[in-house]
């Protein structure tokens, strides 16, 4: 179960989204395990993931909050076809050091 984020921390994650890509988009095989698994995985490396509906668009607003349910996050928000999760990491993990030039070099 998610712990109660106040409605700072609410601001702040949604601003953070506004940042973000999508990382995963919902195809034609919908919530699918391995789609769900993919998401779970993600959420050991990152606590905020944007998700878009290129598929499922007439159901996304019961999807969303079943995405969320499903990956034990929290839906920060759902503007267009577009849904932001979130799940904070457990105590013990080790964030990745953020860049300080923005985005790191492939």
């Amino acid at each position: 179960m998610q712990s109660e984020l106040n409605n700072a921390e609410i601001r702040k994650l949604k601003a953070q989204a506004q940042l973000l890509e999508p990382m995963f988009k919902v195809g034609k095989a919908g919530l699918s395990e391995g789609f769900i698994k993919s998401i779970d995985e993600a959420f050991a490396h990152h606590e905020l993931i944007k998700v878009k509906f290129v598929e499922f668009k007439e159901e996304k607003k019961t999807l969303g909050p079943a995405l969320a349910e499903k990956t034990s996050s929290r839906l920060i928000m759902q503007v267009g076809n577009v849904v932001v999760l979130y799940r904070r990491k457990p105590a013990g993990a080790v964030q990745p050091p953020e860049t300080a030039g923005g985005e790191a070099g492939e």
